[in-house]
């Protein structure tokens, strides 16, 4: 008797082990669910923000081109499709260059042309350069860098690489999604002839109620562009024939875009509706090839562009948090969640006052910023109890031996803008119609792609989104990235809107290496989110062993609106937090208790690419998250 009741507590006792199992197995990253396979490639992988921009990757593959050529192409198919970028806009890459062991970075970013000057932005009456039209133009970049990458680094002519885009401005069905966007932005689109144009086919203005855009499924046609990249190939092939060699003739085309009659039709047009850029503004840009910088977190090296991106921030993030125990702590739990937002909120705060061109004096902190000493300072403020309660840029001077030259307007910052009175500017910016949370995740795609024989590369390119003010009959949209500059340095004295100055844009591409082997390449649109986003992909990975699939669909990522707008009215809500039903009721009520205003959403904003190296197997495993559109093929 006694025998059979033992062996009942113990039957019980396992019942109970087995329940509480899965109930911690179904609180595990790991038993998140995916909608999406993980892309496995032996030969190659592309990723990008659309079926076709994936497509046409893998159609550079077949040819013979390497990761360079298909993410070129990509580059190309989705500034065409206008995924949420247009060929008039910036470009920023790190490509991993599997001869030399090198990561090297592509800057092709456009400048402030000739006349943006604080006080004449000020003069329109505006606190910041505006969000749509000709004045919202930095010089376009996306051309040269496509050329310089395909030049430098690629096997395929510009013709081969180009010709998937052509086919697609001579015309394709439009999505319902774009066709919804576009017609969502009439009015803003109807002020300028080419893009009411190009954009409004349906257009009357006597009859507004009557759709303007194309509809859902219509061939879109875009003849102008068609006929612009066409004479790209024309320049390329007139070259070939004239003996010149395969970059040479690379470089004629990218000099008839800056230097030819593309250029003065697109300088033409602009002016002729306000703009300030000049042919001497486009002679003079060049696409920049510079050395990135780096941290190391547990033996992984993580690469960023430097602080004319926000990448950085993704690196200070990491040199905070490599000092917590973030296993110990339990995925998505209060201190987790806690931790991981105040290490992005202190990181953000050194963006929002620190970073800017580096091409300009005074130069940014840099040494200091990514100070593995610096980033103890900064995690020492981190309370387990409650948050930060002022926010604010760290002094990185001292860890590179050197005094704060703004010592003074770091102690006035302030996370909000000054009002525009104190500025003596009539009102607030009036060209300002994006909402707050589309300001917040404004613009960009991101592309992925890599080979067998070793080529990595990673991109995050936008500017030049519906609403685009579209230059003549070059067919180009141009960028809407002067906004992200300020007018006043007591913001960020080091990203004041200069002419021939880069603004510090959110746009930041993701490369980490292990051993001098390339582990991930990763990148996400979303402005001010984008390097959120991509911490937590990294953390998914490294720290909670997810698959490339579970990570970059970020099922729990969480997201901050702490840090400053880079686009619209530039405005913070500090404290401010987005979180999914993966952190639990429990979670939430004491995150509320410790001072957060939490969101509960279905999913944050995560669209995320990308690429995870399984050198045991020599395989490659690919991911697009299942957000949006975004699209992968691999072989």
């Amino acid at each position: 008797m006694a025998k059979s009741s033992s062996h009942k507590t113990s039957a019980r006792l396992l019942q109970i082990i087995a329940v509480v199992g899965l109930l911690l197995w179904a609180g595990s990253p790991l038993a998140i669910e995916t909608h999406r396979p993980v892309l496995l490639g032996k030969h190659w992988v592309a990723l990008t923000g659309k079926p076709q921009g994936a497509t046409a990757g893998a159609m550079m593959f077949q040819q013979g081109g390497n990761a360079v050529d298909a993410a070129a192409a990509m580059l190309a198919v989705t500034s065409t499709m206008w995924d949420v970028l247009g060929w008039g806009g910036e470009t920023q890459a790190l490509i991993y260059h599997p001869e030399t062991g090198q990561v090297l970075g592509i800057n092709g970013l456009g400048v402030a042309p000739t006349g943006a000057t604080p006080e004449f932005f000020r003069e329109q009456g505006m606190l910041y350069p505006p969000e749509f039209g000709p004045l919202a133009a930095v010089t376009p970049g996306t051309p040269g860098a496509l050329m310089v990458m395909v030049a430098e680094y690629g096997n395929l002519s510009l013709g081969q690489v180009l010709a998937p885009a052509i086919e697609m401005a001579e015309g394709y069905p439009l999505e319902a999604s774009q066709a919804a966007n576009i017609e969502r932005r009439r009015d803003i689109l109807a002020q300028w002839p080419d893009s009411r144009r190009v954009f409004l086919p349906h257009y009357d203005p006597d009859n507004p109620d009557q759709g303007a855009a194309p509809e859902p499924g219509e061939i879109f046609r875009q003849s102008d562009l068609k006929a612009t990249l066409e004479k790209l190939v024309a320049t390329e092939a007139e070259a070939l024939a004239a003996g010149q060699t395969r970059k040479q003739a690379i470089m004629a085309a990218y000099d008839r875009f800056y230097r030819g009659d593309i250029a003065e039709e697109l300088v033409r047009a602009t002016q002729e509706h306000g703009g300030l850029i000049t042919l001497e503004d486009l002679d003079q840009w060049e696409v920049l090839i510079e050395e990135p910088l780096t941290t190391s977190y547990r033996g992984i090296d993580v690469y960023k562009l430097t602080t004319w991106t926000q990448g950085p921030v993704l690196l200070q993030a990491l040199n905070i948090l490599e000092g917590f125990d973030l296993k110990a702590m339990g995925y998505n739990s209060t201190r987790y969640v806690h931790t991981l937002y105040q290490a992005m909120s202190l990181a953000f705060a050194d963006r929002d006052f620190y970073y800017g061109d580096p091409y300009f004096d005074p130069a940014e902190p840099v040494e200091g910023l990514l100070s593995k000493d610096y980033a103890a300072e900064r995690r020492a403020l981190i309370s387990f109890d409650e948050q930060i309660a002022d926010v604010r840029p760290g002094d990185p001077y001292p860890f590179q031996g050197q005094t704060n030259p703004y010592i003074e307007l770091l102690e006035q910052w302030t996370p909000n803008p000054p009002d525009a009175e104190a500025l003596g500017v009539d009102g607030f910016q009036q060209a300002m119609q994006s909402s707050a949370r589309e300001a917040f995740f404004a613009g960009t795609t991101s592309i992925q792609a890599a080979d067998a024989d070793g080529w990595v590369v990673s991109v995050t390119p936008s500017g030049g989104w519906i609403p685009a003010f579209i230059a003549g009959s070059t067919g180009v949209g141009l960028s809407q990235r002067m906004q992200s500059f300020v007018l006043d340095e007591q913001l960020n004295p080091y990203n004041v809107v200069e002419p021939g100055k880069r603004p510090r844009v959110t746009l930041t591409p993701s490369l980490a290496l292990k051993n001098g082997e390339p582990l991930m390449a990763f990148s996400v649109q979303g402005g001010d989110s984008q390097d959120q986003n991509l911490l937590q992909f990294f953390l998914n990975m490294v720290e909670w062993d997810m698959s490339v699939q579970q990570a970059a669909d970020g099922r729990g990522n969480i997201t901050s609106y702490q840090m400053q707008s880079s686009f619209g009215a530039h405005q913070a809500e500090p404290g401010r937090i987005e979180v999914t039903p993966l952190v639990s009721a429990y979670t939430r009520a004491e995150l509320a208790e410790m001072g957060y205003d939490v969101d509960l959403v279905e999913r944050t904003y995560n669209p995320t690419t990308a690429i995870w190296f399984d050198h045991e197997h020599e395989a490659m495993h690919g991911a697009a998250s299942d957000y949006g559109e975004d699209y992968g093929v691999a072989w």
